[in-house]
């Protein structure tokens, strides 16, 4: 239907390494110059590098077919494999039956064919696609087969082509003989817009258009872009292009049908759905048999427990704020019947009973006017919530720095009660008619001593015995 479409005698733009659609640009141009010259120039070793998607079979094919006549060539495609599969893919492809053959057997059979060829004249050209999938052995395996060769020339020239995985391959420290023995590295690089326009022209041409300008400017340098000049993407937003624009019936494939193709083939919106919520990997723990049991043990009574002891805090706490509010309340009503009971309140009786003197300085004190201490003016008085609660009011003074008390100085101490003792005055004494001091009558009292008349007014000790 598509070619009927488009009048083509073939599609243009398919998926197999055809040599006839092969573009040779410039740098495909240059490659395929390089690996000629480096086969020519018995060099050992070749490596083509580019990037998927580049045509890199597709230039080997049409080397291969270059190399026809002038040479007996070998393509192995198949690298997953080991050293031994790899000599086996080697002469299958060469036309050698392998059957019941060791690897030192099919070495034997390949180093009499290079024998056979190199008497005829010819080279033998040894081709690896995807070589980047290679083994360190199997590449090491491939290095030694190299050593076939005579004292003037190479008897295999081998071309190792890849992805840019194959460079960092080569690059490893341990590829290091491998590495020296690559005489040339080649390259292909993407086309640039110019080199993608002929590139369509050339394969619409190849398949039979007569008028390839049904693909309009916009619409080519918008597949330029978003192809990145990778030959491989180019045919894919062809082949798509030119379907849609057949479906619908329209001859010319303008910027929007490039831009509706480009958003089918997107494949960013389908990664973000499907990773928009990764599910977490649940890593398996290993516990103790030991744990499990103590676990079991628990689980009948330690669900319960830790819910109830938080529930009664949570309980505990909610009735302390419910009193605590209450508290507050009945203490701001209550707050002036209570300063009114501590003001009518009588003192406190003193702990110790206080001297004669002390009363009447404190009673003088206290009924001096202005005195902080005295009845009726104790200052604001407060009452604490829980006094309040039980009915008890007392006041609370202000906290204040402690500080002594002044006091007035004490008042002259009263005459003794104790009664003197009148003296009458001694016959011839300095003393007469006066009283004597309490210490004297005292001494006078002592027992064993009395005062003789008649003396100096000092008693003399009555000793017994002497009249």
């Amino acid at each position: 239907m598509l070619l009927d479409y488009y009048q083509l005698a073939e599609q243009p733009f398919g998926v197999t390494p055809d040599s006839r659609f092969l573009y040779l640009g410039p740098k495909h141009r240059e490659a395929l110059a390089s690996l000629v010259y480096g086969t020519e120039s018995n060099r050992g070793f070749l490596a083509l590098i580019a990037k998927p998607g580049m045509g890199k079979t597709s230039l080997l094919y049409h080397y291969l077919s270059y190399l026809r006549d002038k040479a007996r060539t070998a393509f192995v495609f198949r690298t997953d494999c080991d050293s031994r599969e790899f000599i086996r893919h080697l002469l299958l492809d060469l036309g050698i039956d392998v059957a019941g053959m060791d690897l030192p057997g099919m070495h034997d059979a390949l180093n009499r064919l290079l024998t056979e060829e190199m008497r005829a004249g010819r080279r033998f050209v040894l081709v690896i696609d995807e070589a980047q999938n290679l083994d360190e052995k199997v590449l090491e395996s491939i290095r030694l087969l190299s050593n076939f060769e005579t004292p003037w020339t190479k008897l295999m020239q081998i071309v190792l082509a890849g992805q840019p995985q194959l460079a960092d391959r080569l690059a490893s420290p341990s590829m290091a003989q491998l590495r020296q023995r690559v005489s040339m590295v080649i390259r292909i690089e993407p086309f640039t817009p110019e080199e993608v326009n002929a590139y369509i022209d050339h394969r619409l041409w190849i398949a039979g258009c007569e008028k390839p300008a049904f693909l309009t400017v916009g619409a080519r340098k918008l597949i330029a872009d978003h192809s990145e000049g990778i030959p491989r993407n180019i045919n894919n937003l062809c082949f798509n292009a030119m379907s849609l624009a057949c479906a619908l019936q329209r001859k010319t494939i303008d910027r929007d049908i490039v831009r509706d193709v480009i958003a089918d083939l997107d494949l960013e919106p389908l990664r973000e759905k499907n990773l928009a919520a990764p599910k977490p990997e649940r890593k398996s723990v290993r516990v103790p048999p030991m744990l499990l049991t103590a676990a079991k043990k628990q689980s009948a009574s330690g669900g319960w427990i830790p819910k109830l002891a938080i529930i009664s805090a949570l309980l505990l706490a909610a009735g302390g704020l419910v009193v605590n509010l209450n508290h507050r309340a009945g203490g701001s009503s209550t707050l002036p019947d209570a300063v009114g009971t501590v003001s009518a309140a009588p003192p406190p009786a003193p702990a110790h009973p206080a001297r004669p003197a002390e009363r009447a300085h404190s009673r003088r004190a206290d009924q001096r006017p202005g005195h902080r201490h005295a009845r009726g003016d104790r200052g604001p008085a407060r009452l604490l919530a829980g006094d309040a609660d039980r009915g008890l009011a007392r006041p609370l003074l202000p906290r204040a720095r402690h500080r002594p008390a002044v006091r007035d100085p004490p008042p002259p101490a009263a005459p003794s009660a104790r009664r003197r003792r009148r003296v009458p005055p001694a016959a011839g004494g300095r003393i007469g008619g006066g009283d004597l001091p309490d210490a004297r009558l005292r001494r006078e009292r002592r027992p064993g001593r009395h005062v003789r008349p008649g003396g100096h007014g000092r008693g003399e000790r009555h000793r017994p015995g002497r009249g």
